[in-house]
């Protein structure tokens, strides 16, 4: 595959990333369609091979969802602010913290936003754990999967 294909996957990759993020954007799907396109174009054993786990995960994931809480934003300090901060955080946690930093990431960025906003510690802290209860969690886990999907393709692109 050669270099523009292969930024374009990326960007399709990071689309999906920042899709996971924002409510009736299909990030996991645009993340799994990036890894497919990226197999169709490449058709060696290991990208087969990372479709295959993708799709699982990716499918365990959508079912997990179906378990939580569902997304319940009305009324809570939810912005996009709020989505960036603890999607950089997650980002950064991942990559600093190899693959588990990016829980605390998450929760992390998702704390400083609302310190941010609200000064204080105690109000802080009780926003992010209303935040986690009513949509933190599930859209953690999807990101959490998609993380991994995208850390398997660099890692595949790298080594192929």
């Amino acid at each position: 595959m050669d270099v523009p294909q292969l930024l374009l996957v990326g960007l399709v990759l990071s689309l999906g990333l920042v899709g996971v993020l924002v409510p009736g954007v299909p990030g996991t799907w645009l993340v799994w369609a990036g890894v497919l396109w990226w197999t169709l174009q490449e058709r060696s054993r290991t990208a087969w091979a990372l479709l295959v786990a993708a799709t699982a995960l990716l499918l365990v994931v959508q079912a997990v969802k179906w378990q939580l809480p569902p997304r319940r934003l009305r009324g809570l300090p939810v912005t996009a602010r709020t989505g960036l901060f603890a999607g950089v955080g997650a980002l950064l946690g991942f990559v600093l913290v190899p693959v588990l930093g990016a829980v605390p990431g998450f929760v992390g960025g998702l704390y400083l936003c609302e310190r941010l906003r609200l000064g204080t510690h105690g109000e802080a802290w009780t926003s992010v754990r209303v935040v986690m209860r009513a949509a933190g969690t599930s859209v953690l886990v999807e990101l959490f999967a998609c993380l991994l999907v995208v850390a398997a393709w660099v890692g595949a692109v790298l080594a192929g």
